[in-house]
């Protein structure tokens, strides 16, 4: 039988997860209420729903091609911060480098350096090696601070992986990288999948750099879209409310068709490092 203080912790976190949500649905609301009735409260509820807002964003807007932009530049970012961070992780994990406990440290340690801190210098890189205005700047300037979070979860996850597998392996001749990727790599799946969302996401919604390195619609992703959206003399709320609907439904899929792994390997005990 539940005791009377479990019962009100969940009320409690129900009441903050219904206050957490109640912007996202009336973002949702808005996006789908007749322009005469956008400023209008009450009544609360529109009197009919349309989606006059998502026809304007998605035929004379650029949001389109700033959710390509996006998916793409955050897809790759995450495939190449895995490529890099699992090897990474999987040396400092197992491999006897000497150092490599100061080595992980300096590695967080650098994730405290502020992005405004290296955005000058990183914008004067990216246009004297030509890659301004590129998704190949963003994914490059997006890896180098997705990395550090990438190598320390994945070491986490790693040393939860019992050695007797990796023993048994090298017993039969299996070399590191054939370790790596028949045995440990299965069994890392979960936090694969849990590091390359929270990759995804830190890519998806950062706005500094794709601000500041993006001059035009070629690789300007979702949030510098939105931030520009226009509006000469009033503010368009329920076409923005519309593209940040649209904004928020790669992440919100991705998520749900990765639960079960995010789930796994967020208890894990990798996040206890």
């Amino acid at each position: 039988m539940r005791r009377p203080e479990q019962t009100l912790v969940d009320v409690l976190v129900l009441l903050a997860l219904g206050a957490y949500a109640v912007p996202f649905f009336w973002q949702l609301l808005t996006s789908f209420k007749p322009e005469t009735e956008l400023l209008r409260v009450p009544p609360l509820l529109p009197s009919r729903l349309t989606l006059a807002h998502y026809s304007v964003v998605l035929e004379q807007s650029l949001i389109p091609r700033a959710l390509v932009n996006s998916v793409g530049i955050a897809t790759l970012t995450t495939l190449l911060a895995l490529a890099v961070g699992v090897p990474g992780a999987y040396a400092i994990a197992r491999l006897p480098l000497p150092g490599k406990g100061a080595l992980l440290l300096a590695i967080v340690a650098s994730t405290a350096f502020p992005q405004i801190a290296t955005v000058s210098p990183l914008y004067l890189l990216m246009r004297t090696i030509g890659l301004r205005d590129t998704w190949a700047g963003l994914v490059l300037v997006h890896s180098s601070f997705a990395l550090p979070l990438t190598i320390w979860l994945l070491v986490g996850f790693i040393r939860e992986i019992p050695r007797e597998a990796e023993e048994a392996a090298s017993v039969d001749g299996a070399g590191t990288l054939a370790t790596l990727r028949w045995v440990v790599a299965p069994r890392l799946a979960p936090g694969i999948a849990s590091t390359a969302l929270l990759t995804f996401l830190f890519s998806w919604n950062e706005f500094l750099f794709a601000y500041t390195f993006t001059a035009s619609e070629a690789s300007r992703t979702i949030p510098v879209a939105l931030a520009l959206f226009p509006g000469v003399y009033e503010v368009p709320w329920g076409d923005i409310a519309a593209a940040s609907m649209l904004a928020s439904l790669p992440p919100v899929l991705i998520v749900i068709g990765l639960q079960r792994f995010l789930v796994r390997g967020l208890v894990a005990g990798a996040l206890k490092e």
